[in-house]
Parts: structure tokens; sequence; C-alpha cells
């Protein structure tokens, strides 16, 4: 039986063929980034799913290695720049799509080297399934944490040695991918200021997920801002002031990036509003949340 953690996101499937361990499933995840919508979601909500234009963008997929693994991300930046800031966009729990491969576009646009990391890449391939449960109990689920964190820092380290400035690096998550914003700015130096769009913030410790965001509210290295629906049946209000009570707990006690991290609730949005290609889009608060997002990242300098 699945978690009711384990149940919560199911907001992007690749389209794709099975894959067999090794140098052949690497392979195919590297063609796949970014390709494609959800099986699951269809009908895809054309009239309102953005299509970002890579003119003026360098785009693409790579490899990078951590610990001999070949770790495949998506990559989008203005073309022909060099010290660029940096920004980890971390997937929905279905993998690297198309979404998520033009919200690294968008952020582009914006004058950022943005990076989508495939972090189940390890576990298998998400294109190889069609069913939302099978997913969840034969990749997803098997995903530590601790393997996602250093996975992130071997994104970071690509973004260095590739026309990335590493003084300025920011987060953005989605979905399973919020909750992962939420962990690496509480456990890694490397990032400046994250955004965390929807994320789980309890759960239950297990050997792969031994902590959860609320739980780490206390050690947090980098200020966040929390964008949440008020209509979001899987992440309660009551969570949400949870952490809003330990970060300011922290902050009192002089963590100076929990003092400083800030939860905005669109009251009348479900989960996944920021997903433009499903029901669940709200428009005015992806909008009014992706303004605040760069607003965030300037302020706090990853710029």
């Amino acid at each position: 039986m699945l978690t009711q953690d384990q149940t919560q996101d199911f907001d992007a499937l690749l389209p794709g063929q099975s894959t067999v361990d090794g140098a052949s499933r690497r392979t195919a995840l590297k063609v796949a980034l970014g390709v494609g919508y959800a099986a699951t979601a269809m009908p895809i909500m054309a009239q309102t799913a953005i299509k970002t234009s890579s003119d003026g963008l360098t785009t693409g997929e790579g490899i990078y290695d951590v610990e001999g693994f070949s770790v495949p991300f998506f990559h989008a930046a203005p073309e022909g720049k060099k010290n660029l800031p940096v920004i980890l966009v971390i997937q929905e729990i279905f993998g690297v799509h198309e979404y998520i491969a033009d919200t690294c576009r968008r952020f582009a646009r914006a004058g950022y080297l943005a990076i989508a990391p495939e972090l189940y890449a390890r576990q298998g391939d998400p294109g190889s399934y069609g069913e939302m449960a099978k997913l969840m109990a034969e990749v997803v689920s098997k995903v530590p944490d601790a393997q996602v964190m250093k996975d992130l820092d071997g994104a970071v380290a690509w973004a260095g040695a590739n026309s990335g400035n590493l003084n300025k690096v920011g987060i953005t998550g989605f979905c399973w991918g919020g909750r992962i914003t939420w962990l690496y700015a509480e456990q890694s130096k490397n990032v400046q200021a994250g955004v965390a769009w929807y994320g789980r913030l309890v759960g239950t410790s297990t050997a792969l997920t031994p902590k959860h965001p609320l739980d780490l509210a206390a050690e947090l290295k980098a200020p966040v801002l929390g964008l949440y629906g008020g209509q979001d049946g899987g992440i309660p209000l009551t969570t949400i002031n949870q952490m809003k009570e330990a970060l300011a707990e922290a902050g009192a006690k002089g963590n100076a990036a929990a003092k400083a991290s800030e939860f905005v609730v669109y009251k009348d949005a479900p989960h996944a509003f920021h997903a433009d290609y499903r029901p669940s889009y709200r428009k005015e608060a992806a909008e009014d949340g992706f303004k605040r997002a760069l607003a965030w990242f300037k302020a706090n300098g990853v710029a």
C-alpha cells in the first residue's frame, strides 16, 4: 500500500520506452529529458500550456558524474553569457518533462543558468511507466534523500564549470521538488535562497527519508519562500503553520535564514497551481508566484 507521502504528487509522466539497467537506461533518460507531458495527465490543457521560445538561449541535455554514475539533466541559459547566476529546478514526482524544461527556459530568459537534473536516474526511467502506483512503488519510493542531495551538489559543480557563478545559486522545486527544495536549503551551503512550490513539510521517517523539512527547520542555511495553495488537499494549512512556528523559533535563536523565510498561501488555489498544462493551473496565482520567485532570488543575492 502506498503512503500518503508517496501518493501526493502525481503531476508529470514522461512518455517513453522501457529501458534496461546500466548505460542504456542512462542514454534513454538523457534523450527523453524535457520531452512530452504526463501520460496520466491527458488531455493536456493546450489553451493554458506555456511554450517558452528557445531563441537566444542555449538549451539541451547533458550528464555529469556523481560517484561514478552519470546523472542526466536538462539545462537552459542565455546564449553566449558567462558568470551567470544559477537556479536548480527540481522536478515534479514524475521526473524531468516538458513542463520542467519550459520552466528552465523561463529562468534562462530572466538571465539564469537553469539546471534540472533527473533525480530518479539510478532507480529507473519514469518514462517507461504508465501506472502511477507502479512508478511510485518501483522508482520514487526507492530514491534516498541522501542520494538526491549528492546529485544536487553535482549539478552545482557542473554549473561552476560551465559559466555559472557559484556565489549566486538558488533552488526551486514543485510538489516532490518543493520538499527537496526545503531539504537542500537545510542541508547544503551551496545555495543562497530557495523557492518551494507546494512541497510537503512533514512525513513519516524511513531509512531513505529520515528527516522532513519541519524536522530540519532549525538548521536552515538559506532563506526559503514557500508558495502554497489554500485548497491543497494533501498539504494541510496546519502543517504550514507548524513550519512557520518552527522557523520563528529558530529565527529567535539567531538563525538568520529561518527568520528571513516567508510563506505565501493562495487561498483559492489547489495543489499544482503552477502546472500550466493541467486543470489544476491557476493563472493568477502561478504568475504572481513566479514574479515573487524572481524577486526573492534577486533580494537574496541570486541575480
